[in-house]
């Protein structure tokens, strides 16, 4: 299973491509999958990511679900639907469609965001007032106090 971890900054080259960072690279199963799938959030304004073999995995979930009223099937039904496959180029760069990028306010570069089994492509500057407020946050919560 991929395992993507750690933030990674890269540009966009005048061409609308960006480098999908090596470490995420190599976490894919790009034998049996040479793709990978973003969708955008519904609780964020950031791209969803992850690899082509966990969405067959969801599909697989997906299919059980299909007869239970609202939940996580409505979820997965729209996130397949919205759902964008795209594959590397050579250098192992992708192009994110413009409906995507538009929902993330993404313009000039993109940082890549690890939460384990996924990952989020968030505009930088937004991303890090978000850490910044969600680490805050989290330290008020636990009584520590960042001096």
């Amino acid at each position: 299973m991929a395992l993507f971890l750690s933030t990674t900054i890269n540009k966009i080259d005048k061409k609308g491509r960006v480098s999908v960072p090596a470490p995420y690279r190599n976490s894919l199963d790009l034998q049996s999958y040479s793709n990978i799938v973003l969708f955008r959030s519904l609780k964020l304004p950031v791209i969803e990511g992850c690899s082509y073999k966990r969405m067959v995995q969801l599909s697989q979930h997906h299919d059980k679900l299909s007869f239970e009223p609202h939940s996580q099937n409505d979820y997965q039904s729209l996130m397949f639907a919205e759902a964008q496959v795209l594959t590397f180029d050579a250098e192992g760069r992708i192009s994110i469609p413009p409906f995507l990028m538009e929902h993330a306010g993404i313009t000039d570069g993109v940082a890549f965001v690890g939460r384990g089994p996924t990952f989020e492509i968030w505009d930088p500057e937004k991303f890090n007032q978000y850490h910044e407020e969600l680490r805050q946050k989290l330290l008020a919560q636990t009584g520590e106090s960042n001096g």
